[in-house]
């Protein structure tokens, strides 16, 4: 019990929801519950259904608010190894989309086809004015 306290207490000036402090959390939400159903038995008043009602929704959206900053973080910690991966590959000259081979290639890859035809490489003499012709 006393390792608990301590850890509830560091918990709170560590950024994030820990696993103390969530666990206090949800005690101290369940606890209110069973006090408000309680009253609700001895009073018969509508009153403590409505905050039961405001309490449980509160309790869910914290639970579910936690829940998602954890997949967050490990989204992060996805896209980081992901991007040092890359600077590695970068580092070494070579990247994922990189391939010696051309079978490895996709359709998005594939090597276009010029537009204009490419110029000779022989010497030929031209029919009008016998010179060589030029390269573009």
């Amino acid at each position: 019990m006393a390792s608990f306290l301590t850890d509830l207490f560091t918990s709170i000036f560590t950024p994030g929801p820990t696993h103390s402090l969530l666990v206090a959390t949800n005690f101290s939400f369940a606890a209110l519950q069973a006090v408000l159903l309680v009253l609700l038995i001895f009073t018969s008043s509508i009153h403590f259904i409505v905050l039961s009602v405001l309490c449980a929704g509160l309790w869910w959206s914290i639970n579910w608010f936690a829940a998602e900053l954890e997949a967050a973080k490990k989204e992060e910690k996805t896209r980081e190894a992901k991007r040092l991966e890359q600077t590695q590959r970068q580092r070494r000259g070579t990247s994922a989309e990189d391939s010696d081979t051309e079978t490895e290639r996709s359709k998005d890859h594939a090597p276009t086809v010029a537009a204009e035809p490419v110029p000779s490489t022989t010497l030929s003499p031209d029919d009008a004015e016998a010179s060589v012709r030029k390269r573009r």
